[in-house]
């Protein structure tokens, strides 16, 4: 199944599928408690910032190809000192460059390093911190999963999905404040959840390496004071972007980015500019 731009969600939406799972690791409550809270998450989360139909996601993407070539001048996300991955700088350079983040907020959650970037509307660097991701290698989510009990999903289907998707503030069942990323496949980003020490889930975010940063069912777990000081204040108020970076596919694939320098350069040449795909479906 491809991996695809992800349609905003509504107030109305979120309340339709309250009946559905929530983060991955966090669920011990019964359906009907989640169902109260879900309702009362909806209402916390009436349009911050407007969510964007699929269509004007679209459209936004071909803001900077409409432009004359004088009156586009080349962009790129700030990453301070941070090592950022090729790919997470091409995805950040590319979403600075066209806009695609609206002029909200946004974050890359890079797979493959483990680690998450936030930036400002402005693509400028708000911090950046190692994370725990879905056990299982792959960017695709089991069709229903968010609705599956914890006890049903096997080790394999416990990915984190790649992807583009409008992200908001709101609460889980115990009342913890995370940032919902895909609501419908119960992926959320929060502080890094230690109720199991055999996990040792804070001894993996502290290690050097990626290795062992594979165990959550899905969600992004992130250290707790990079979730109070850098996400909490940055998705504060608005929505926001998460663009997931794909492990078996590429970003170009899963995003229909285009490299900023080789853009800038077609465009300084009076060359044409390759037209970049938009993809929407209802699905990873």
């Amino acid at each position: 199944m491809k991996i695809l731009h992800r349609r905003s969600w509504n107030v109305r939406s979120i309340v339709a599928i309250t009946a559905r799972g929530l983060c991955f690791g966090l669920l011990a409550a019964s359906l009907t408690s989640h169902q109260v809270i879900a309702a009362n998450d909806a209402a916390q989360l009436s349009e911050p910032g407007r969510p964007l139909p699929a269509q004007e996601v679209a459209a936004a993407q071909f803001t900077a190809e409409a432009l004359p070539a004088a009156a586009h001048r080349p962009q790129w996300a700030n990453f301070e000192r941070e090592r950022a991955s090729h790919e997470a700088r091409h995805v950040a350079d590319w979403v600075v460059d066209s806009g695609d983040n609206r002029g909200m907020p946004f974050a890359i959650v890079d797979k493959t390093d483990a680690k998450v970037f936030v930036f400002d509307a402005d693509g400028q660097l708000r911090g950046a911190a190692a994370a725990l991701l879905g056990l299982a290698r792959g960017d695709d989510a089991v069709p229903g999963i968010g609705s599956r009990a914890l006890s049903s999903i096997r080790p394999e289907e416990r990915t984190t999905p790649a992807g583009r998707f409008v992200a908001a503030l709101g609460r889980n069942f115990r009342g913890k404040e995370i940032l919902w990323v895909d609501y419908d496949g119960a992926v959320s980003m929060h502080p890094v959840v230690s109720t199991k020490p055999e996990e040792r889930r804070l001894q993996r975010l502290a290690t050097p390496t990626p290795l062992d940063n594979r165990i959550s069912y899905g969600c992004i777990n992130v250290p707790a004071k990079f979730f109070d000081n850098v996400v909490r204040p940055a998705f504060t108020g608005t929505n926001g972007i998460v663009y997931v970076l794909p492990e078996t596919r590429s970003a170009r694939e899963v995003f229909a980015s285009y490299d900023v320098d080789e853009h800038a350069r077609l465009r300084t040449a009076n060359l044409p500019v390759p037209a970049q795909v938009t993809s929407v479906a209802a699905g990873h």
